[in-house]
Order: C-alpha cells, then structure tokens, then sequence
C-alpha cells in the first residue's frame, strides 16, 4: 500500500509548531515502508515556505531540508493531468487548488492513503482516502500500512 505525505506532517517533523506531534510524526515515518511513501512536489514547496516564512529558518537550510526528504522517499511531480484533475476536484469538492494538487498527486501515483491533519479525515477520492495520523483510535488502512493488527 502507498502512501503521499502532506506538508503539515513533514513541517511537524521538522519541528515546527508542536514537539508532541513532531515525535509523533518521526516514529510514525520511521515504520512507513520506504517504498511506499510519496512526497508531492508542491509538498516540498509548502514545506520550504512554512520552514522559512514561519520556523525563521534559513533557505539554504530549508533547501538541504527538503533534498533530505528527497533523498528518503520518493517525490512526484505535477504533471498536466495531475493539474487538470485537481482543478476539478477543487471545483466540485471546494477544495484550495494545492490541496486538491497533492491529493491528485496521491492517487496518479496510486497512493491509497494520503496523511494530513488539514483536509477532511476519512474523505476519499480518486482511490485515495485522507487520514489524520494523530487521530485516535487510528484509522484502519493506517494500521494495515504499518503492519498493525
């Protein structure tokens, strides 16, 4: 099972906003199969403005940042077919344009799971269901990636 990683958990990895959720996060991406993450690469362009514009941080450390978390896991691009379904999932559903990009990104990747604590826990689309990891109980699908029984 695959799954993409919105900016909101890997900005709580980072160690931005909350040190409970960030160890939360670490120990969570720490049992991700390899293989099976996702990163979007609109997720790493949020992340480096969250990083520098809100954490203060400076862009060449944010740059080595996100080469960091390109080097870990897998990153997709925004192709004209990713772009063009997330303007329809933006209009139908009223999503923000770069949220709708990321979860069009999860499922023309064949991603099942996309982890956010943003967007609407349990919403699916396109084959691809949002779960919020500090959810508790936590979500089935999240368990199963995990090897939870």
């Amino acid at each position: 099972m695959k799954v993409a990683i919105d900016p909101n958990v890997l900005a709580y990895a980072e160690g931005v906003n909350n040190a409970e959720k960030r160890d939360v996060v670490i120990e969570l991406l720490r049992n991700v199969p390899r293989e099976a993450a996702v990163i979007p690469v609109q997720v790493l362009g949020e992340l480096f403005n969250v990083l520098v514009r809100k954490a203060g941080r400076h862009s060449q450390e944010a740059r080595d940042k996100l080469l960091s978390w390109s080097d870990a896991f897998a990153v997709a691009g925004t192709t004209p077919e990713v772009m063009m379904k997330a303007v329809d999932l933006a209009a139908a559903h009223r999503f923000g344009i770069w949220d709708a990009v990321i979860l069009s990104t999860a499922s023309q990747t064949g991603c099942r799971l996309l982890l956010s604590e943003d967007l609407q826990d349990g919403f699916t689309w396109g084959g691809v269901t949002v779960v919020n990891p500090f959810a508790s109980p936590r979500h089935a699908l999240l368990d199963a990636l995990l090897g939870a029984e």
